[in-house]
């Protein structure tokens, strides 16, 4: 049902994506036989697109879809991708996206190396529009996700918990790669500076909602993303459903017990004791009840075009991000 969902918001920009698609996929060729191997192996799994997704969406919203916004999409893609793959060499992940990751498959030292030729690309085709702001903000943007990485990693060592840093880690880490994509979007699709600050913020807001969506699901049930449930606590990270118990309840115990997680500490079952306390105190429903709430601002952003069917992709791209269960 999700996929049909997709398929109906991203219906509108169809022959864009497959562009986009077989653009994407001749990018990440290479002669080199080891890191054609690894290349391919990523290409095996490239998600539901959904930033291509709000790129398009944004250029189609704003104005015309255009050879730089192919560039813009793909610049924006390829460091994210970058990204992670480097993360999962800092996390020492296995698993991405349902498969192995590069650094389990071939080893950490073709996989930072994969990672940086898959940057290079990046930043290639951000120079490729020609235009020096988009190099600005694809720069930025790459030095934004490092600084949330190390602002998320310097917590694992502050006892201070709350929702200020939550947010601003988000931000920095997720948020501002959906901003980006719907900001440059929208600026090499000949848009107004008004538009285009305008869907910065609706890809902002996109984002937010995205990463507290996953951390919902992390305290699942399910293992539907991925990933085994809880693995935010494996790795130390506090989310807004703990967060919120915790200042809710004000459990002296049950702090010092997030800040022993956050230290890589607490055991297996110490972990499943914070999640439970979460979920039992409310912490699930504030950040269902805070998505919602960022869910109202994205949508209020969004304005009627001749396409609207394009503005109501829009919309349905921010109901998609909140409802989904993966």
């Amino acid at each position: 049902m999700n996929v049909d969902r997709l398929q109906q918001i991203q219906s509108p920009i169809a022959a864009e994506l497959e562009q986009y698609t077989a653009l994407f996929s001749e990018t990440m060729h290479t002669e080199n036989p080891l890191l054609q191997k690894a290349l391919s192996h990523l290409l095996q799994k490239t998600g539901k697109l959904m930033r291509p997704t709000l790129t398009l969406l944004s250029a189609r919203l704003t104005g015309q879809t255009n050879e730089q916004v192919f560039h813009v999409a793909l610049a924006l893609e390829l460091l994210h991708t970058a990204t992670l793959i480097h993360d999962d060499v800092v996390d020492e992940s296995d698993m991405r996206r349902g498969q192995a990751s590069i650094n389990s498959l071939l080893g950490n030292k073709v996989a930072v190396l994969t990672g940086d030729f898959v940057l290079s690309c990046a930043l290639q085709h951000a120079a490729l529009t020609h235009n020096t702001q988009v190099v600005s903000v694809v720069s930025e943007l790459g030095q934004t996700l490092a600084d949330g990485e190390l602002f998320q990693l310097h917590n694992t060592t502050s006892e201070k918990i709350d929702e200020a840093s939550y947010y601003e880690v988000i931000r920095k880490k997720t948020a501002s790669l959906f901003a980006a994509c719907a900001q440059l979007g929208a600026l090499m699709s000949g848009a107004t500076a008004d538009d285009v600050e305008r869907m910065r913020q609706f890809g902002q807001l996109a984002g937010m909602c995205f990463q507290l969506r996953d951390d919902m699901l992390d305290l699942s049930s399910s293992d539907e993303l991925g990933k085994p449930t809880g693995n935010d606590l494996r790795e130390g990270k506090l989310t807004l459903p703990v967060i919120h118990a915790l200042k809710q309840t004000g459990d002296s115990q049950m702090l010092e017990l997030a800040l022993k997680t956050r230290r890589g500490e607490a055991s297996a079952k110490e972990q499943d004791t914070l999640a439970r306390f979460a979920i039992e105190h409310g912490g699930v429903e504030y950040a269902q009840w805070s998505m919602n709430e960022l869910r109202m601002m994205a949508n209020g952003l969004i304005f009627d075009t001749e396409e609207p069917d394009v503005a109501t992709a829009l919309r349905s791209y921010i109901d998609f991000i909140v409802d989904r269960n993966r």
